[in-house]
């Protein structure tokens, strides 16, 4: 749909939710509204909590921008609500969502369509099984972002209160072999890759801390490796884009381990829209301006139905 009919569209930005990247996801909102208000479209912040439903039912909007993180936004749950309510919405839909939201389902597409991901087990009820590879290993709540609840085990010895830490966020837990390498993400932006972005951690771990407060990772762009590698990384995560069938803008993390092996790590359906997210990085290394960025997500929104969009 062209800017023009976009203009005349009751644009609603929702931001906020109940999840535990509630705040983050309140910066992405708040950022996008501020963008689409600057190129005169008629946009309005929703800012959502446990009254949700009630709200966007209340709500007149044309079209929904979702800047929902985490658990109720990025999961399929307000897609499906959404498409209940017959309002067309930005990003990937129910089915999508929902896959990528969860971890190990993910990595069950992964490993069916043939796309390298780290080795894993599920552990679901009070179960602590001992996985089949050796540490160290990853351990992460199935459904959680922004890597809450995660830690890096050494040994066994430090298996099962990893465990338990990761199932205070969630009932089932992923432990996945840890791979030594480049920490990589690349962005999908209406089923295209952008430019691969290095991710550099100031104390060597990207977790919640070094997503969130300026000056504690360094992002490259484009990431510093060879050429092929770099097509192969865009190939790859457009393959586990397509896999999980998602649509509009994503972003692929990935890891290149030392002997040049790609591995998927997982598929964000929701990423942060700040001006120093790495979604608009990758895009701005391209000449695509935030403003425009914003755009071209939005120009992507549709209700998919019965296997189409309308």
């Amino acid at each position: 749909m062209a800017k023009q009919n976009w203009l005349h569209k009751r644009i609603g930005v929702i931001m906020g939710g109940t999840s535990r990247e509630r705040e983050i996801s309140l910066k992405t909102g708040r950022t996008i509204l501020k963008a689409l208000q600057e190129e005169g479209y008629q946009a309005k912040g929703i800012e959502v909590s446990a009254d949700i439903v009630a709200r966007l039912v209340a709500e007149p909007m044309d079209v929904a921008f979702i800047a929902l993180h985490g658990r109720g936004g990025e999961d399929g749950t307000l897609q499906g609500l959404l498409e209940l309510l017959r309002i067309p919405y930005t990003g990937s839909g129910v089915l999508a969502s929902a896959l990528a939201m969860n971890k190990i389902k993910a990595k069950e597409i992964f490993r069916y369509h043939g796309i390298p991901t780290p080795e894993f087990i599920s552990l679901q009820g009070g179960k602590v099984d001992e996985p089949p590879f050796p540490p160290p290993w990853v351990v992460k709540p199935a459904s959680e972002g922004s890597t809450i609840g995660i830690d890096i085990v050494m040994d066994r010895a430090g298996l099962a209160s990893a465990v338990q830490r990761a199932r205070n966020y969630d009932q089932e837990v992923l432990v996945e072999r840890f791979i030594h390498g480049k920490e990589l993400t690349v962005a999908i932006l209406k089923g295209e890759p952008l430019p691969v972005i290095e991710i550099v951690p100031k104390k060597g771990f990207y977790d919640y801390q070094a997503k969130y407060t300026p000056g504690q990772t360094e992002y490259i762009c484009p990431a510093r490796i060879k050429d092929q590698q770099h097509a192969e990384v865009q190939r790859i995560g457009l393959r586990a884009y397509h896999a999980l069938g998602c649509s509009g803008c994503a972003r692929a993390d990935i890891f290149l381990n030392e002997q040049g092996e790609i591995f998927v790590i997982e598929v964000n359906t929701v990423p942060g829209m700040t001006e120093t997210s790495l979604v608009p990085k990758a895009a701005a290394h391209v000449g695509i301006s935030f403003n425009r960025l914003v755009e071209i997500i939005l120009e992507d929104a549709s209700i998919r139905i019965e296997g189409g969009e309308a």
